[in-house]
């Protein structure tokens, strides 16, 4: 009796475990509404919340579970009934017996100071000065769970209405309709948004900031509404350009009225990547919030397309496992793509195409390919093979039939989710074609399609023109300058163009310099570019065209022509430094540091401000400025070899960030610094006077870098 009581007993556990570890939750639980008020404390970085969950059972089951990461509790009802719970610090769990029924409801609760999924930007600052204040959210891959209880399966779609409350003085922004504000006390005011259509939990968004606003409106009537910070108001249009645009183009190419109430767009200060689709909502990276100049080599453009084409293909028809990820990310990037090329042209669109396309051919002759149906996928992979695989499948049935399986698609599984077979199946029935070759080799072989991908460019003239200029690479100068000279006859091509000026660097014979010349007189702004970036070593014949590099529209330009001029040319360094004074270049300040570091290193130029120069390069490592300026800042030091104590404190708490880019380039340089003795000493004296938790985060520096010695 013992042994089998035993062995009952394990499979009874082991049952138990497989439902608790239940990925599919809603075959038998269907949450509708999720209405909840947050009281957000950035000071503190404490979210305090209550919220209503309004769900239906399906069929009968013991348990149920809301997603919830490190979140205290501190009231649970259901159905107006206290009940008991468990909850394992990622997953509240409620066991009872549910019968088939509608209209239940759970109260919960709860406060949490939480780790990620919210971030605050610049609050308790040691020192009194005018930064921007934010606090925003980003739920893909760290999950809303970790400040509202919710549900990290993008499957369980709800209706989201969200009462914030908030210092009084910042604008508040959230999915869905804005119903109003109103005043709780001195100090807070309360925000109320409402979707009127369910959305998954990851889509859900909060950014709060003292944001100035311009609205404009669609074709159809809806609003689209842009936000700004008020020192950034001159950089709107530049920023903002082509949104409309972009917006009517969707709305056309889809035949699917854009699914929600509204669309907002706000740039946020520190942002882990360019840009996120929230639900009606994109907040994106305020690196491109960018003038007139700026436009022309680092837009928003291409973060703009892509975050509005996943309103329809992500948010409105959602994949319905992590192994149809494609289903969004692919037709975003192609959809961007489509729209781009209805601004730039037909040439941008198929450079694009061309670019990936190697990229792709040279992960799969490393045997890096990945099948696109899979849950297992890299970006490159659900993004750029989805996209070719679209632009494979619009070319094979036609792009009139393509447009009808789009729609049909998005008609069929609106605010639901689908897999790719039901967009197959659309396809088929649109084409009237089978698609077996084309489901194998683009959807399901791991290697790319080179040779396909080849003859779908070739039918670009321009691309063939490309192509014929790039294999002359290994030729030599003599035997190729009449064709390089022929590409550069106006107007020239910007990507043949730069590809000519590439073969030229390190060539400076009397013919080289004829060819460069009518580069630089060919008024194309990328062949210019190509230029100031390639010419490091100025020939004395060109000095007067390098110059004008100068006057450009680019900060690419700028910066690499300033920085050559200088090389070239160090004994005119007043000259050149004269000539961009005041010019600080992109979010990241790429000209004006640079600028302030030839300074430096040629102190004759202005030696009464070498101090203030430098104290103007050193002050932007401090924790406040955006981590763009931050990395510049810390980069250039290095080279200098003069960081100050407080540059190498904010050197530990950069290695600390939230943006893993610029915590890894962090830790890289501090592991640097720590292999020198100089500063190993110095970090030794600094320690005392540093913080729990960046003493610990130096000692753990330390030990790793005494193990790589």
């Amino acid at each position: 009796m013992r042994s089998i009581f035993s062995f009952s007993f394990l499979l009874i556990f082991i049952a138990g475990l497989a439902r608790d570890n239940k990925i599919n939750q809603i075959e038998y639980v269907d949450f509708t509404r999720v209405a909840a008020e947050v009281s957000i404390y950035p000071e503190k970085g404490e979210v305090n919340g209550i919220a209503t969950y309004t769900f239906n059972i399906l069929k009968d089951t013991d348990s149920l579970y809301i997603d919830a990461r490190n979140i205290d509790f501190t009231l649970l009802k259901l159905n107006g009934n206290e009940i008991d719970y468990t909850y394992d610090g990622s997953r509240l769990w409620i066991r009872n017996s549910f019968k088939p029924s509608e209209e239940n409801k759970i109260l919960l609760h709860y406060n949490t100071r939480p780790k990620q999924a919210l971030y605050f930007i610049n609050w308790n600052l040691e020192e009194n000065i005018n930064v921007h204040q934010q606090v925003w959210t980003q739920g893909q891959g760290r999950y809303t769970s970790h400040w509202l209880p919710s549900f990290d399966d993008p499957a369980e779609k709800a209706v989201f209405a969200l009462k914030i409350n908030f210092k009084k003085g910042f604008e508040v922004i959230s999915n869905g309709e804005f119903l109003g504000k109103r005043i709780i006390n001195d100090t807070l005011e309360q925000w109320d948004y409402e979707m009127k259509k369910p959305m998954s939990s990851y889509l859900l968004a909060i950014a709060a900031g003292k944001y100035e606003k311009e609205v404009i409106n669609s074709s159809s009537g809806v609003e689209i509404i842009n936000y700004f910070m008020e020192s950034d108001r001159e950089k709107v249009e530049s920023t903002y350009r082509h949104s409309a645009e972009i917006f009517n183009f969707y709305e056309t190419e889809t035949g699917t009225a854009y699914p929600w109430k509204n669309y907002r767009q706000v740039p946020v200060q520190d942002f882990l990547y360019s840009g996120m689709e929230n639900t009606g909502a994109t907040i994106f990276s305020d690196a491109f919030v960018v003038d007139e100049i700026a436009f022309n080599d680092q837009n928003y453009v291409n973060v703009n397309a892509h975050e509005l084409a996943h309103q329809w293909f992500g948010n409105f028809v959602t994949a319905a496992t992590n192994e149809h990820h494609w289903l969004q990310e692919g037709f975003a990037t192609y959809f961007a793509l489509l729209a781009e090329k209805e601004i730039f042209g037909e040439d941008y669109y198929y450079w694009k195409l061309f670019q990936s396309a190697e990229e792709l051919k040279s992960l799969s002759d490393e045997g890096k390919g990945e099948p696109l149906v899979s849950s297992r996928g890299s970006s490159i992979t659900y993004y750029q093979k989805g996209a070719w695989a679209l632009h494979i499948l619009r070319e094979e049935i036609g792009a009139a039939a393509f447009k009808s399986a789009v729609t049909q698609f998005l008609k069929k599984y609106s605010y639901s989710t689908a897999t790719t077979e039901d967009f197959l199946a659309e396809a088929r029935t649109a084409s009237g074609k089978n698609l077996e070759e084309f489901e194998s080799d683009w959807l399901q072989q791991s290697a790319f399609q080179g040779t396909a991908a080849l003859e779908s460019l070739k039918r670009s003239n321009f691309i063939r023109e490309y192509m014929e200029i790039a294999a002359l690479r290994q030729v030599p100068f003599e035997s190729k300058k009449d064709i390089l000279s022929r590409a550069l006859d106006f107007p020239v091509n910007d990507y043949t163009g730069q590809e000519v000026v590439y073969q030229l660097q390190g060539i400076t014979d009397a013919e080289a310099i004829k060819l460069y010349r009518k580069a630089f007189q060919s008024g194309n702004l990328y062949v210019r570019q190509a230029i100031a970036v390639s010419m490091e070593l100025v020939p004395t014949e060109l000095k007067t065209e390098f110059i004008s590099l100068l006057k450009d529209k680019s900060y690419i330009t700028i910066e690499n022509a300033l920085l050559n001029l200088w090389l070239s040319f160090p004994e005119e360094a007043g000259r050149w430094l004269e000539a961009t004074r005041g010019i600080e270049g992109f979010s990241n300040k790429n000209v004006e540091m640079l600028w302030l570091v030839i300074n430096l290193v040629t102190p004759q130029v202005d030696p009464e401000m070498t101090s203030q120069n430098f104290e103007k390069l050193s002050s932007y490592t401090r924790s406040y400025y955006p981590f763009g300026v931050r990395q510049n800042a810390f980069g250039y030091l290095y080279q200098i070899n003069a960081f100050t104590d407080q540059n190498l404190k904010d050197l530990l708490q950069a290695g600390q960030h939230h943006n893993t880019r610029f915590r890894d380039f962090s830790r890289k340089l501090l592991e640097t610094l720590l292999q020198d003795e100089k500063y190993r000493e110095k970090y030794v004296d600094l320690s005392e006077g540093l913080t729990v938790e960046n003493k610990e985060f130096l000692n753990s520096r330390m030990k790793s870098s005494r193990q790589v010695n």
